[in-house]
């Protein structure tokens, strides 16, 4: 490993360079600089077959959905209860990959004429998941087949008394099961299927569902003697659930996620293309992962959060191109409240945090009775990015406290969730995010035994990965950026690669944006004589004029280009900086 820098927020950590590996050669077989095969190599993929596959994600490749564990089977009985009349509905979440998985599987029904019902929850009065008295008004309603999406592995107690009402229930979903599986007629969800069975375990929900429909649609094409609905339609709605739902970008999810980004750039549904309009997006641009992440996805799971996840599904689902546009302004307005009420929570959080802070405790759990309930998961992940603790942030909500909690590095949230269940009304989640509901009389309880379980894992510092040095003189170049972009769709377990600098000089220390948050520095390279400028969002606290100003310094930064005014132009993004003077 190269030698480890010390900066002011985290600890640099290089990929190591592949040893034994002939670089030149390896790029010359791909038709890469070696340059890029560099960065791959450190990457690990380091034979032509798996490089090659990696730069040419082809949607050829995806696996048959015949041959996932559980599917075939699920959708079999879909296909026979609707064939035999059965009234189906479907249940999904108020997130983004619930949002996208209720609407693909409501286009694809719908095309073969079958007009399915759809249920999405309030978060605020409803929370997470499936509950008793929204399965007593859809029965009421006349459905009895139901398909949960991203939700359900978690409701034994709802599953069974849907089942007793008269559903047949299918649980589609992708979370993580408690010690007891609910007992639907069928289950899939890559998380129960045996590992060394199934292609890939880490699908989005709406990932899953993109699977179950294909089945469900071969089939319903066989029994009703039509063609099948062409699937690659759907796979913007994949790509948008999957990149908001931050599931690794590998295997079947990058092939996936790079098939819908193509569909996202023609925007040829309408919703899609009213949300690039109002978030400021040319109609027919290319997107690449980071802006559907920022602009896509905040404003549709600001319905979800601050009003009815309803609106961002009619969005989605919309035929009609005035509709549209009314609905991506609506969803434009939530989100700009959600930022608002953020900023509001996030302040007084920090003021909290900073109260309870100490060196050696692991953990923050925070408190705010007013706090929104739908906008404490965005400001514990704030948190977590700015105070580097494993935090939850609750609120009070009826009579019970609802908390949204962010973990760190590889310490499994969930799994120390599993420990404090006698403090826990319920919870559930992923190993990096989870959601908790607890008696107001036991927060003081759980807040002391989560310091302590977390007390137990190993926690390491605030590691930033380096892929390898690149002086300006080529960052400041076109084709560094152009192959740079062959490593896309970027998310996680495939980041942007970062790189450290050379030292610099930083002849010019400026403040961006008018509430003095983020920086832009003017940086000079010595050896080559290159000016740059580089942004650092959210850094002006760590990084004030009087300690950069003028000073020797390496950056790491990711290589980015600014379209600004319709010229493109590279520049720098920081991610950390390292005082050498």
């Amino acid at each position: 490993m190269e030698s480890t820098l010390l900066p002011a927020r985290s600890q640099w950590e290089f990929r190591p360079k592949q040893q034994n590996l002939d670089l030149v050669d390896l790029a010359q077989q791909l038709e890469i600089s070696p340059f890029l095969a560099d960065i791959l190599t450190r990457r690990g993929l380091t034979d032509l077959k798996t490089i090659d596959e990696f730069l040419s994600p082809k949607l050829a490749r995806l696996t048959n959905p015949s041959l996932w564990p559980n599917i075939p089977d699920c959708a079999q009985l879909i296909v026979e209860k609707l064939c035999t009349n059965h009234k189906m509905v479907i249940w999904g979440d108020y997130d983004v990959d619930g949002v996208t998985a209720t609407a693909l599987c409501l286009e694809i029904l719908e095309y073969h004429g079958i007009r399915p019902g759809f249920y999405i929850p309030s978060r605020t009065t409803e929370g997470y998941g499936l509950n008793m008295a929204g399965l007593e008004r859809l029965k009421a309603q006349g459905f009895d087949l139901l398909l949960t999406v991203d939700c359900g592995i978690a409701n034994v107690k709802e599953i069974d008394y849907a089942k007793s009402l008269g559903f047949t229930t299918i649980v589609s979903d992708h979370h993580l099961p408690a010690k007891e599986l609910p007992k639907a007629d069928a289950i899939c969800n890559p998380k129960v299927m045996p590992k060394e069975k199934t292609p890939y375990q880490d699908l989005a929900g709406v990932g899953v569902a993109f699977y179950l429909m294909a089945e469900v649609n071969r089939l319903l094409a066989q029994a009703l003697k039509t063609k099948p609905y062409p699937m690659d339609l759907v796979l913007d709605l994949v790509a948008l659930g999957t990149l908001a739902d931050l599931m690794p970008l590998t295997g079947e999810n990058r092939l996936l996620v790079s098939g819908g980004l193509k569909h996202i750039k023609a925007a040829k549904r309408i919703g899609i293309a009213a949300l690039k309009i109002v978030s400021g997006t040319n109609i027919s641009a290319e997107m690449k992962s980071i802006e559907i992440s920022f602009k896509l996805a905040p404003r549709l799971n600001a319905a979800g959060r601050i009003e009815h996840a309803n609106s961002a599904l009619a969005l989605l689902t919309s035929k009609d191109q005035n509709e549209a546009i009314k609905l991506a302004e609506h969803l434009d307005a939530l989100n700009n409240l959600r930022r608002s009420e953020e900023e509001k929570i996030l302040t007084a959080a920090r003021l909290a945090a900073n109260t309870e802070l100490t060196q050696s405790k692991r953990t923050l759990v925070l408190y705010g009775e007013n706090w929104h309930p739908g906008i404490i998961g965005i400001v514990a992940a704030r948190i977590v990015e700015e105070f580097g603790k494993i935090t939850f942030v609750l609120c009070k909500h009826q009579d019970v406290f609802k908390g949204s909690g962010r973990s760190m590095g590889e310490v499994d949230l969930y799994n120390i969730l599993t420990r404090l269940s006698e403090h826990l009304l319920a919870f559930g989640g992923h190993k990096s995010a989870a959601a908790i509901t607890l008696a107001p009389e036991k927060f003081a309880a759980f807040k002391e035994a989560f310091e302590e379980i977390a007390s137990q894992y190993e926690f390491k510092p605030k590691q930033l990965t380096i892929d390898g040095e690149l002086d300006l003189s080529n960052a400041f170049c076109a084709e560094t950026i152009d192959e740079i972009s062959l490593l896309e769709p970027f998310g996680q377990a495939n980041p942007e690669p970062i790189f450290s600098s050379p030292p610099l000089i930083v002849e010019r220390h400026d403040y961006l944006g008018y509430e003095h948050k983020n920086i832009i520095l003017t940086v000079y390279e010595p050896a080559s004589g290159i000016r740059m400028q580089a942004k650092g969002w959210r850094m002006a606290t760590s990084f004030p004029p009087s300690s950069l100003a003028g000073k020797e310094i390496r950056l790491a930064y990711i290589l980015r280009l600014n379209t600004f005014r319709g010229i493109p132009q590279p520049e720098l993004e920081i991610k950390d900086i390292l005082r050498l003077n």
